[in-house]
């Protein structure tokens, strides 16, 4: 099953339980999915997003989210911050199982090696090797911190 029918089908079992919270955040996935095929049609023709594409439109959605909960929690809209973590809570179901820290660990130390690279100036290089491998799977914000701290 292709993570579209999954998708649409959580949209209509929560629809049909009238989960009015889970029925939100997975709508709005839905329309991003929906907005990025739009975006890249090809002289009117139909594309489907294929699972990696889904893939990277859901950790733009929770890496928006998690800023959005920052902004609010630094404006003191707790409310609005509760509602952003719920959302976040609705499209993690999404996302596949997540490295532990000891797997992380060694596959960054086997790109590192397998790039060649030695300096903070090679962190790029380091993550065009990684980004396919852990892609939905790990934050990129905190690889890319662990693969400066290695290279320093």
């Amino acid at each position: 099953m292709t993570s579209r029918t999954k998708i649409f089908e959580d949209m209509t079992t929560a629809l049909r339980e009238h989960d009015q919270k889970k029925l939100a955040a997975i709508r709005l996935f839905w329309a991003a999915i929906r907005q990025k095929e739009i975006d890249s049609r090809v002289q009117g023709k139909e594309t489907k997003l294929d699972d990696t594409q889904v893939l990277a439109v859901l950790e733009k959605m929770i890496k928006q989210r998690r800023d959005s909960i920052e902004q609010y929690t630094a404006g003191n809209r707790l409310d609005l911050a509760a509602k952003e973590a719920e959302e976040i809570e609705v499209l993690q179901i999404y996302l596949p199982q997540q490295f532990t820290k000891e797997e992380l660990e060694k596959i960054i130390q086997e790109a590192v090696q397998s790039s060649g690279a030695t300096s903070t100036k090679d962190v790029g290089k380091v993550i065009g090797l990684l980004k396919t491998k852990i892609q939905g799977r790990a934050d990129m914000g905190a690889v890319s911190a662990r693969i400066k701290e290695i290279l320093t």
